[in-house]
């Protein structure tokens, strides 16, 4: 079969590279294609994976697919989006999720969030209403003619997206598109977040991709699709790290980050979170320092791999102030090529215990059988609690962290699980058996993977969906609205690129201000300092005057004691000689 894999970025690689080599392994041409073209930083490091999947097989090839941008429904289909996204946000069960909700706000056109926010719409009823009609509305837009000439040239059997429900995904044009031609489609779900905290998924595929049943739960109930059209198949960007051996040593590795390579280690796992989030790097400063002076984790080296996206907030962070630590990578790095696999399993593997706030690198850990810890501290309440996914970690089959309220807390447990870990190493297996390899700890994910799209490839193929009858007469109503919007999508990525500039002068504000604070804690510390060494030498100077007064003293009374004890001796003298005169001359004295 052909299979056209539509990706937001090659970021996606590193999640389904086992399973495109696994689908060209059995003989299956895959085409992947993407939508944005290089990783953030500017670099290629993106499309070199697409290019090492291309190296290890003739039938993977990869391509970019430049959409239309500027056409005249290109801004409207993007606000309508925006809107039925925002919407899904306001349901109660985002109640507790404020951050998600401000997410999608901030990327929401004013009429939709205007009109969310009438009365008729504040109701689930009303906003269910609403949402039906934007998807209704959107579904009166034409195939864009760039997915079109994609499909007629590529002629694939199956078309497989993802993430596709990113917030305002464009990836829906090629779903649709594949859908109204009567192509096999799926989508294959990338993470553990994304059914619960990204966009809703409008058009429903032929099959959807989960890794366990509490993510076919989630498609079910979040988004309505029908559980025959779900496939569980396990999470196949974990499998690289299942029976891995590590390339180095526990004294090489630990001499190489720089750490003591005698003394064992604790790992801190780093996480993306929410922008305006407080500094993690002041969290795990406060950690370290915690762990240094515990008496069970004395002697623990403490190893730190910072987030790619917030690796600017270690700089002054004072976790160089703690004995035996290391921040590595020092370029936080992800771990995208064979090299860097390699350094972060061993940073895995070789940790006593893994701590961490919300990152799948927590996962990782628990394939690696280690202990998985983290703390649940209120000021990071809206990266953790006020997710949904987050309480997948402390639910599905008992939960895989270990959780405490307060750093004293979590160091103590921290202690206890590297002690004595086999509770801890056990609830990691039981975790990774139930969401991550649900059809066996021996069954690989990405063998169920490819089957599950090899048997979409066999079943018979749809019809062409046609579009309803309403769908022509409120294309030419919503028409004009189109062209006015037209532009506008310029106009609203300047305003999210404004806004992400205003974060970004905030947060080089708030860590300006955490310097000056900083700075003003030491300035104040040092003149505490200075000011009880000068209270100290005062002290013991005013006790050396006062040795020396009270020497002085000493000397005078000993003298004046010396000096009445002669003047008695003196006089006792005179009366023995007088009174001897009188005995010897038989006459009185004549005093």
């Amino acid at each position: 079969m052909k299979v056209l894999f539509s990706l937001r970025n090659f970021w996606y690689v590193k999640i389904f590279e086992s399973a495109v080599l696994e689908l060209a392994t059995r003989g299956h041409q895959v085409m992947l294609v993407a939508d944005e073209r290089a990783s953030p930083d500017g670099s290629d490091e993106w499309q070199a994976a697409a290019e090492r999947l291309t190296d290890a097989s003739p039938l993977i090839r990869w391509r970019y697919f430049e959409r239309e941008e500027t056409g005249q429904w290109a801004a409207f289909t993007r606000q309508l989006r925006f809107g039925g996204d925002y919407l899904r946000f306001l349901d109660p069960v985002y109640t507790g999720a404020p951050m998600l909700r401000a997410r999608a706000a901030s990327r929401t056109p004013e009429f939709a969030r205007s009109l969310a926010g009438s009365w008729p719409f504040r109701i689930p009823r009303g906003r269910q209403l609403l949402r039906r009609a934007l998807v209704a509305t959107e579904r009166a837009v034409p195939d864009d003619q760039a997915v079109v000439a994609l499909l007629e040239t590529e002629r694939p059997d199956v078309v497989m997206v993802s993430p596709l429900i990113s917030l305002g995904s464009p990836q829906f044009d090629i779903l649709r598109t594949a859908m109204r031609r009567g192509i096999r489609s799926a989508l294959a779900v990338g993470s553990w977040d994304h059914l619960s905290s990204k966009a809703l998924v409008r058009d429903i595929p032929d099959l959807v991709l989960v890794w366990n049943d509490t993510q076919r739960d989630e498609a079910v109930r979040l988004h309505g699709i029908p559980a025959e059209q779900i496939a569980v198949t396990g999470a196949q960007c974990f499998d690289q790290w299942f029976d891995r051996q590590p390339t180095r040593n526990a004294e090489t590795f630990k001499r190489h980050v720089g750490l003591a390579p005698d003394k064992p280690f604790v790992l801190w796992v780093c996480s993306a979170l929410f922008e305006g989030s407080p500094s993690e790097a002041a969290l795990v400063a406060r950690w370290a320092a915690l762990v240094r002076h515990h008496p069970l984790l004395a002697e623990y080296g403490v190893l730190v791999r910072p987030h790619p996206k917030r690796g600017h907030q270690w700089t002054g962070s004072g976790l160089g102030a703690v004995a035996n630590s290391a921040l590595w990578p020092k370029n936080a790095a992800a771990p995208f090529d064979p090299d860097t696999k390699d350094d972060y399993f061993d940073s895995l593997f070789h940790a006593s215990a893994v701590v961490g706030l919300n990152t799948s690198a927590l996962l990782e850990a628990a394939v690696a059988g280690r202990p998985v810890l983290t703390v649940l501290l209120p000021e990071f309440h809206d990266n953790q609690g006020g997710t949904l996914h987050f309480r997948y970690l402390l639910e599905v089959a008992g939960g895989l962290l270990g959780t405490s309220r307060t750093l004293d807390e979590q160091v103590d447990q921290l202690a206890s699980a590297v002690v004595t870990p086999d509770a801890a190493i056990a609830r990691s297996r039981r975790f990774v058996e139930a969401f991550l390899r649900p059809h066996g700890l021996s069954t690989p994910a990405t063998e169920k993977f490819a089957d599950a799209v090899e048997t979409l490839s066999r079943t018979p193929v749809t019809r062409p969906i046609g579009d309803p009858w309403w769908v022509s007469p409120l294309r030419v109503a919503i028409a004009p609205v189109a062209r006015r919007t037209r532009g506008t999508e310029s106009i609203e990525r300047q305003r999210r690129q404004h806004l992400k500039r205003e974060e970004r002068d905030a947060e080089v504000a708030r860590r300006v201000a955490d310097k000056q604070r900083r700075y003003a804690e030491e300035l104040l510390a040092r003149e505490q300092r200075v000011a009880r060494e000068h209270a100290d030498n005062e002290m013991r100077r005013a006790a050396r005057i006062k040795a020396r007064d009270d020497h002085s003293v000493g000397k005078q009374q000993a003298k004046q004691v010396a000096k009445r004890r002669k003047a008695r001796q003196q006089f006792v003298q005179r009366v023995r000689a007088r009174l001897a005169a009188l005995i010897d001359g038989g006459r009185p004295h004549s005093r």
